[in-house]
């Protein structure tokens, strides 16, 4: 049975189920498909991989101050973070992996380290 390809609509025989002429074209066709989705996520990866590397600049021995301002003009991005710890003190620390920080007032940040457990 002569069937047409999905992404570069050349004429292949195959199986019944068969939707491509090769595996260059099947994976061209899935990319096509996920592109969008994958440039977000490429994005929001790149931007957390950044803030993670300038809070361990900030504080290479795992415990340090820093303005927003500093933080800021490394191109820090205050919007995008990992997760959320809130200690028994009720202070909320921001992390980008494994480097958290937290606003202690009038523009000064005290960035941190998680231990490895």
């Amino acid at each position: 049975m002569k069937k047409q390809c999905l992404e570069c609509e050349t004429e292949f025989t195959g199986r019944v189920d068969k939707k491509f002429c090769s595996d260059y074209c099947r994976n061209a066709f899935n990319n096509k498909l996920r592109q969008d989705s994958t440039n977000t996520v490429r994005n929001i990866n790149n931007t957390l991989r950044k803030n993670r590397r300038i809070l361990e600049e900030l504080a290479p021995n795992g415990k340090a101050k820093s303005t927003k301002e500093e933080m800021l003009k490394r191109g820090f991005n205050f919007e995008y973070f990992t997760n959320i710890l809130n200690t028994q003190t009720g202070n909320t620390y921001n992390f980008c992996y494994d480097y958290g920080y937290l606003e202690i007032g009038k523009g000064f940040y005290a960035i941190v380290k998680k231990l490895e457990q």
